[in-house]
């Protein structure tokens, strides 16, 4: 059992499946999120470092608004397919055009956390690799038509039909591709 009665904790996102996969901790919590985080990073980073930079980057926006007793939780979820980036699609057609290129192939799903209180932070990346199948156009425009990806990295979210049909094999943390790796996040509040 995780006692984090000290602190009062704030998960620092819109996602739901962040906030469904936090509730699942049975710790209370609220939300709150600033408009307009910063989400780019240096383009000599790579992979894990990336999540875990722009993770760090959306807590630190929060710093002088923090309490002493306020634990903060921030993350990212990017997407890495043969050294691309792939994080939000920007509309219905950049959508598209990423599970076209998804499509048959293994690609890696790494999202990166980040704890922050006044004293310390912590942060850390969590990946997984994930192998579609080969997708048709009409299957990729039925999705995106109807499910509106437009909020999630790689253009999908697991947990919707297009995980369903796609995802051929999984190595790693499901939750992580979910957008929030639970069992690391728990152990890591456990020796925060």
């Amino acid at each position: 059992m995780l006692d984090l009665s000290q602190y009062k904790i704030i998960l620092a996102s819109n996602s739901p499946r962040r906030k469904e996969l936090l509730t699942g901790l049975d710790i209370p919590y609220q939300i709150k999120t600033l408009p307009d985080i910063d989400e780019s990073y240096p383009i000599e980073l790579q992979g894990e470092d990336i999540a875990t930079y722009i993770a760090k980057e959306k807590a630190n926006a929060y710093l002088d608004k923090l309490a002493d007793d306020t634990l903060l939780i921030t993350a990212d979820t990017i997407v890495l397919l043969e050294g691309k980036v792939y994080g939000k699609p920007v509309d219905e057609a950049h959508a598209k055009q990423m599970l076209h290129d998804l499509s048959g192939k293994i690609h890696q799903v790494i999202t990166g956390v980040c704890i922050t209180t006044k004293q310390k932070q912590k942060a850390f990346a969590v990946s997984s690799e994930v192998r579609f199948a080969t997708l048709d156009s009409d299957e990729i425009d039925y999705y995106v038509t109807k499910y509106k990806p437009l909020d999630k990295a790689g253009a999908y979210g697991v947990q919707e039909w297009i995980g369903y049909i796609a995802v051929e094999y999984i190595s790693g943390s499901y939750f992580n591709i979910m957008g929030l790796p639970i069992q690391r996040l728990y152990r890591e509040l456990k020796k925060f």
